[in-house]
């Protein structure tokens, strides 16, 4: 290091990195610049030739780091320590309402119930860690267990600080977690999509794609040159005491310097939450960046408590949806997809459309009920809408526009991809084909198989899948590990080099864990959540194999359907052949990674009283990612009591039994926090 370092230069260093902070936050979060770009960017350049001249000055926090970091391999796995849940939906009124009587009905409150309204932001949801004040990672949502790591491009985002503000007291807390929705405003969106067709690059379709493909770039250099911009809402874990509300928790964010949608606003009845929704629906073509509804959230945080969780979505918030986004167009042509279960689907070809900024040329018909319900033929001008801003459909045809040249549609009587029979199942609605050798529903699978979620195999794309299918190189899962790198390089478009990384990713993906497993063979009603609770209930996969319909019944959150569904599948010879000849080929299932080396295995614990550093069901969902259990009642089973202030009755039934009585920095201890 240069030996020519003064207090002067570093007092200037400390000046500089605090006014470029200050004026990020001015025009980023308050929308109130004091200084010209320029001026401001001049201020960049000193103290980056600073720094580079005396490495020494590079703190944590400096603004230079918004410019980007060296490019990444890949993206590591980041675990949440408590589950980012989706939200249930609502699209009237009439399902506001019966939101509040479910909350009253489980509550058993008659009184006032005051709620926090938030813009729905549509953008990118992200997981932000502070430790002492300073961002020390970021994660995507994921699967709402485990996001990916993406703390560099984050860094990059001018509206969020890289320290957090002293509040009043002079205490940050020790970790904090933030959940907040990272997007990009219309017109800053429309420039960047301008530059981009200047440069002979494709435009992205709409500003949450966008941010989207902006956040997963491996180098964030790339990243920093995007508009990126994010609103906090919400938290995962804090260590300290929590805000006791909603609007108290985005109060603190603020305090903090995070940036927090201006338009949130607590409302002291479902009436004035109502009166909310018309006006923001009113207001969302006018907003800066695209919306697609609100979030309401009941706003003591005693009461969300309370009310709890199921295993997708908090019981104390709901988001309702604004009026899907409509446009007109002609339908030319339906075509039968198959799926990977054997389902036929209907397919819409449509002129192509723009709605609500995202040009459709396909939209699904769901099933041949839904086609002869809303008259729906061939050559029509049909009412096209994204449901829930995401899903194109087809709502119904402009009868006033045919021509008289419109021509029914019937669903074929044989699949469109081997020729076999199709059938449907008594209490379906939908055609199935039967064929388990069928080429569509095997591309499908293999899609499945292949796909993050599951073994996640790099490289094996649709076009490939197309391939080796139709070629006749893949039948079957197993197939999969056999393939080589010269059998790979015969095929279209596959280079020496991409034969071999594909062979490496093969390779990679061979050892997995169970619940990853069991979601990859693609049994029909089991996706990732039904997978994780199997994963949870069966030690090994033999156990799982050999469960009958009635022992499958018996675990929470499996009902009838899906387990006379996995009975089934394990019960035919052909699976299991399958699952041998996996086995056979290298794969090795690991024991599932919630409860890999996890500090609670086998532990019930019980929660009373009121804990101070969080809800008692942030601490639930804690203690399960540990690996324990958390029951509602003391009996001679239970491990641990856990008391927080004002236990109750529980407490005393624990000393009848002589359960162990934890307290709550007892329980924090085994957590490791």
């Amino acid at each position: 290091m240069p030996d020519d370092l003064t207090p002067d230069i570093e007092a200037r260093a400390r000046f500089l990195a605090a006014e470029l902070t200050r004026h990020n936050h001015r025009y980023y979060v308050l929308d109130d610049p004091e200084i010209a770009d320029s001026e401001y960017d001049r201020l960049m350049q000193e103290l980056r030739d600073l720094e580079q001249r005396w490495p020494a000055l590079v703190r944590d926090d400096s603004p230079t780091h918004r410019v980007g970091a060296p490019p990444l391999a890949k993206f590591d796995p980041v675990p949440h320590t408590v589950p980012m849940l989706s939200l249930d939906n609502a699209f009237s009124d009439d399902d506001v309402v019966e939101f509040e009587r479910r909350i009253r009905r489980l509550l058993k409150n008659d009184g006032p119930i005051t709620y926090t309204v938030e813009p729905k932001m549509d953008g990118v949801a992200v997981e932000l860690v502070y430790r002492d004040g300073l961002l020390t990672q970021a994660s995507t949502r994921g699967d709402g267990y485990t996001g990916e790591d993406i703390t560099a491009n984050i860094r990059t985002i001018r509206a969020l600080p890289l320290r957090l503000e002293t509040l009043n007291n002079g205490a940050l807390p020790a970790i904090l977690e933030v959940r907040g929705e990272v997007f990009i405003n219309r017109e800053a969106f429309r420039k960047f999509n301008r530059e981009r067709l200047a440069a002979q690059l494709p435009a992205f379709a709409n500003p949450r794609n966008a941010a989207a493909g902006s956040l997963r770039q491996l180098d964030s250099q790339v990243t920093a040159k995007r508009p990126l911009h994010i609103f906090c809402y919400g938290m995962g874990t804090l260590a300290g005491r929590a805000p006791a509300s909603q609007s108290g928790l985005l109060a603190l964010f603020r305090s903090c310097g995070l940036p927090v949608n201006p338009l949130v606003q607590t409302c002291a009845n479902i009436e004035e939450v109502l009166a909310f929704y018309r006006s923001l629906e009113d207001q969302r073509e006018t907003l800066p960046y695209d919306i697609d509804g609100m979030v309401i959230k009941v706003d003591d945080r005693d009461l969300q408590d309370r009310l709890g969780s199921t295993s997708r979505s908090p019981r104390w918030a709901i988001a309702c949806k604004f009026k899907a986004v409509q446009a007109t167009t002609r339908l030319e042509s339906i075509d039968v997809q198959v799926g990977r279960t054997g389902t036929l689907t209907p397919v819409a070809h449509l002129t192509p459309v723009s709605v609500g900024g995202v040009v459709v040329s396909r939209a699904t018909l769901h099933n041949q009920d839904e086609i002869d319900r809303k008259d729906v033929r061939v050559g029509d001008t049909v009412l096209v809408q994204r449901a829930g801003d995401v899903i194109p459909e087809v709502v119904m045809p402009v009868v006033s526009k045919r021509r008289g040249d419109e021509r029914p549609f019937r669903m074929p009587d044989t699949c469109p991809s081997c020729g076999a029979p199709v059938l449907r199942t008594e209490g379906e609605i939908a055609l199935r084909c039967v064929n388990a050798d069928c080429p569509a529903q095997m591309k499908e699978r293999i899609r499945h198989f292949a796909s993050k979620n599951a073994f996640d195999i790099d490289g094996l794309g649709e076009k490939l899948v197309d391939q080796l299918v139709s070629r006749g190189i893949v039948r079957s899962f197993p197939d999969l590990f056999a393939l080589d790198e010269a059998t790979l390089a015969g095929l279209d478009r596959m280079a020496d080099k991409s034969a071999a990384n594909l062979v490496q990713a093969l390779q990679t993906s061979q050892t997995i864990s169970l619940d990853r497993f069991i979601f990859a063979l693609g049994i029909r009603h089991v996706g990732e959540h039904v997978a994780r609770i199997l994963a949870r209930q069966f030690p090994d996969l033999a156990g799982l194999q050999s469960a009958n319909r009635e022992s499958l019944e018996t675990i929470e959150g499996i009902g009838p359907i899906v387990a006379a569904s996995i009975a089934a599948f394990f019960s035919r010879d052909e699976n299991r052949d399958m699952i041998q000849r996996l086995l056979a080929a290298g794969v090795r299932i690991t024991a599932e990674q919630a409860r890999q080396g996890a500090a609670l295995a086998g532990l019930t614990f019980v929660l009373t009283g009121t804990l101070t550093r969080m809800p008692r069901s942030r601490a639930k969902q804690m203690i399960e990612a540990a690996g324990g259990k958390v029951s509602g009642s003391v009996s001679r089973k239970t491990d641990y009591v856990v008391a927080g202030a004002s236990p109750g009755s529980k407490r005393e039934r624990a000393l009848q039994l002589n359960v162990s009585i934890l307290d709550e920095e007892g329980l924090w201890a085994m957590l490791g926090l």
